[in-house]
C-alpha cells in the first residue's frame, strides 16, 4: 500500500491516465493555439456551439473537476446553489457554463483553459486512487474522473477537428475512451428507459497499431467489432453508426449500438447519418 492508503497498482493507473489526459490535451491546445479572433467563433457540429464554446466546456468541466478533489464538500455545496439556481430559472447549466466561457476573448479563455489543466491534473494526481469524489451524477474515484476528462477532451477535440478539417491520428489512448464506452453499456439502457441486459457481450475492436482490444466473454452470443475509432467516435455520438465500420451480431449488441452514450446527461442527440466530415 501507498502512503495515502491506494494499492500502488491503484495509483500508477492513475499517473498514466493522468499523462494521457495531459497528451490529449495539449493535442487539442495545438489545433487551437495558432486560430484568429474570429475562427473561435467558427460553427462545430454540435448544435449552437462555436469552437470557443467547445474549449469554455472543456475549461467549465475541468473546474468543477478540480473543485471536486481539492475539496469535496465545497463542491457538493457549490454544485447544489449554482445547479440550482440555474435549473430554477429554466436555464441549462452545461451550456450556460459554455456560453459564460465563449463570451470570453479567446486569448482569456485560452489561459483559463490551460491554467484549469494544471490545477486539475495536481488535484487528481493528489488524491489518493481509491478515494470517491462526488459528482453530478454517482461519485467517482481518481482513475475515473481522469478518464471522463479524456473522453470529453477527445470528444470536443473531435468537433474542433472536424470544424478545421483537420485529421487526427489515432492514438493508443483511445483505449481509455473505448473502455468507458463498454462499461457504460447498462448506463445507456437505463437513460433511454430499457431495463439492463443480462445478456453479455464480447467486444473486439482493432486498435490504432492493429492489435486487439477486448471485453466481455469469449464465448458470448452477443458480439460487437470493429475499430476502435469507430466504437469511440459512435459511443461519443459523434458519428452516425450507419456512417462506422462496426458490426454487431445478437439482440442486446444490436440494441445498444443505436443508444450507446459514455457522457453523463440526457440520452444525445448524436449526429445525423451521412455527416462525417
Amino acid at each position: 500500500m501507498t502512503k495515502d492508503g491506494a494499492a500502488p497498482e491503484a495509483t500508477a493507473v492513475l499517473t498514466g491516465l493522468l499523462d494521457d489526459l495531459r497528451a490529449e490535451s495539449e493535442g487539442l491546445d495545438d489545433l487551437v493555439a495558432g486560430l484568429a479572433p474570429g475562427e473561435w467563433a467558427a460553427d462545430t457540429p454540435a448544435q449552437g456551439w462555436t469552437i470557443a464554446h467547445q474549449i469554455a466546456h472543456l475549461a467549465w468541466t475541468d473546474d468543477w473537476t478540480a473543485l471536486s478533489a481539492r475539496d469535496p464538500e465545497a463542491f457538493v455545496t457549490d454544485s447544489g446553489r449554482v445547479f440550482g439556481d440555474l435549473l430554477a430559472a429554466g436555464t441549462d447549466p452545461v451550456d450556460e457554463g459554455a456560453a459564460r466561457g465563449a463570451a470570453q476573448a479567446p486569448p482569456v479563455l485560452l489561459a483559463r483553459w490551460r491554467a484549469g489543466r494544471e490545477r486539475l491534473w495536481a488535484a487528481l494526481a493528489a488524491t489518493p486512487a481509491d478515494l470517491r469524489l462526488p459528482w453530478f451524477g454517482p461519485p467517482m474515484k481518481a482513475p475515473s474522473m481522469a478518464t471522463a476528462r479524456l473522453m470529453e477532451t477527445w470528444a470536443h477535440g473531435q468537433d474542433v477537428a472536424d470544424t478545421l478539417g483537420a485529421v487526427r491520428e489515432p492514438t493508443a489512448r483511445l483505449r481509455h475512451i473505448a473502455h468507458l464506452g463498454v462499461r457504460t453499456m447498462g448506463f445507456a439502457f437505463t437513460l433511454h428507459g430499457r431495463p439492463t441486459p443480462r445478456a453479455p457481450v464480447r467486444v473486439e475492436l482493432t486498435a490504432p497499431d492493429g492489435g486487439s482490444w477486448t471485453w466481455g466473454p469469449a464465448d458470448a452470443t452477443d458480439r460487437v467489432s470493429g475499430p476502435a475509432l469507430d466504437f469511440c467516435l459512435l459511443v461519443t455520438q459523434r458519428r452516425h453508426r450507419d456512417d462506422l465500420a462496426l458490426t454487431a451480431t445478437g439482440p442486446t449488441a444490436t440494441a445498444w449500438l443505436s443508444i450507446a452514450q459514455a457522457f453523463a446527461g440526457a440520452p444525445g442527440k448524436g449526429r445525423p447519418a451521412g455527416s462525417d466530415l
